[in-house]
């Protein structure tokens, strides 16, 4: 039997560090007998050395589409939807997060390119056990990230009401323990402008992965528990808007969306008076689906310009939304680390993904989404 081939692309997303396939799992794949093709890349966590150590092949950044048919391509991010090969066909079967599953803006056209290529989308996602849980997530991470940029721009607002937060640059911050401590630097320069308290800050969808690394954030930046609001399905399940958010100083939604809601907080509640609310982050950041849970904003913003601001009428303070698409960026290696070990065990059965469950229901999922393309004559393009 021919052996499997695995082709690690280099993520085009700027400031996109992190990787599905770190080298220790790359060494497990390859001691199973699989080939690793990785791209070099600069901005990857992780070195290229890192990789050649382990045994895999270094191969030239951006080569990947002209990988021999039968390689699987693995990625994080979806491809750039506007680069000169936006369009093409996709021939090779591809491991990411494809974010065209849910209605997002212009799906049909990314989907179709697999569609009309013969290759097949995996999507990370969409990779569960038989109960439906998925099997690897960066929710934790995303959760602490947002969290933490949360709280930057809190206290950014408290210490320089005239501007938005600057730029938080991921290589600023080499491990988690280094992100604690900027937190709590710059609360200390912003309790004391709150009368020296600290934020009141409601965190939505508190229970899962993504809300428990949102709380243990704040708890590891000296929040103290009390000043904690921690939401889940219950409290959440009687439908928004809530007046709970609007009586917060920072509000972090960490829900994972699947169906149509009630929002949880809208222009009209926030402009009612009273408002202490300052700062939003949106960790589940979606804006682009319909049933998004938080309208307050239509684009992303990014680690150059990590706050949006939302225009609202009332007496309350200027209101800031985050919106990073990409958040667990922010501790890229430990990300990566926790998140390679979560695919490992699905990833060693790539060889028989024909018959492994995972990635049948993977490739199930996807034929379904692909029988809902228009036809080809109405399909918008990619980009």
């Amino acid at each position: 039997m021919a052996k499997t081939t695995l082709h690690l692309r280099s993520e085009t997303k700027y400031m996109e560090r992190r990787t599905p396939l770190t080298p220790t799992a790359t060494k497990a794949l390859i001691d199973l007998g699989y080939i690793i093709n990785v791209e070099k890349s600069t901005g990857r966590v992780f070195r290229d050395e890192e990789y050649k150590a382990v045994g895999a092949n270094l191969v030239p950044e951006g080569s990947w589409p002209r990988a021999p048919k039968d390689h699987i391509i693995v990625g994080l991010k979806e491809l750039p939807r506007d680069d000169v090969l936006s369009q093409a066909p996709l021939i090779h079967d591809h491991i990411q997060f494809g974010h065209c599953y849910k209605g997002q803006e212009n799906w049909d056209g990314y989907l179709s390119r697999f569609a009309r290529g013969g290759g097949v989308l995996y999507d990370i996602e969409f990779l569960t056990d038989p109960s439906g849980r998925r099997v690897a997530a960066f929710g934790y991470f995303a959760g602490f990230a947002g969290a933490a940029i949360a709280l930057f721009a809190w206290a950014h607002q408290l210490t320089n009401s005239k501007t938005l937060l600057p730029s938080v640059i991921p290589s600023d911050y080499p491990s988690q323990s280094d992100l604690e401590k900027a937190i709590k630097d710059a609360l200390s320069y912003a309790i004391p402008l709150n009368a020296s308290q600290p934020p009141c800050v409601m965190i939505t969808g508190a229970l899962g992965r993504c809300g428990t690394g949102a709380v243990d954030c704040c708890l590891a930046a000296g929040v103290p528990a009390s000043s904690i609001l921690k939401w889940d399905m219950a409290e959440t399940a009687p439908g928004g808007p809530f007046s709970e958010i609007a009586a917060s100083d920072i509000f972090i939604n960490c829900i994972y969306l699947s169906q149509q809601i009630p929002p949880f907080v809208t222009t009209e509640s926030l402009s009612k008076p009273g408002r202490k609310l300052r700062v939003v982050s949106d960790v589940s950041c979606d804006p682009s689906d319909p049933n998004n849970p938080i309208p307050l904003y239509h684009g992303y913003s990014t680690f150059v310009k990590p706050t949006l601001p939302i225009e609202v009428s009332g007496d309350g303070p200027d209101l800031t939304i985050a919106s990073i698409d990409h958040l667990p960026s922010l501790l890229a290696r430990e990300a990566s680390e926790h998140f390679s070990g979560l695919l490992l065990p699905s990833l060693k059965a790539l060889n028989r993904r024909d018959q492994e469950g995972i990635w049948v229901r993977a490739e199930k999922v996807f034929r379904e989404k692909v029988n809902e393309l228009p036809k080809v004559d109405e399909l918008p393009k990619a980009n």
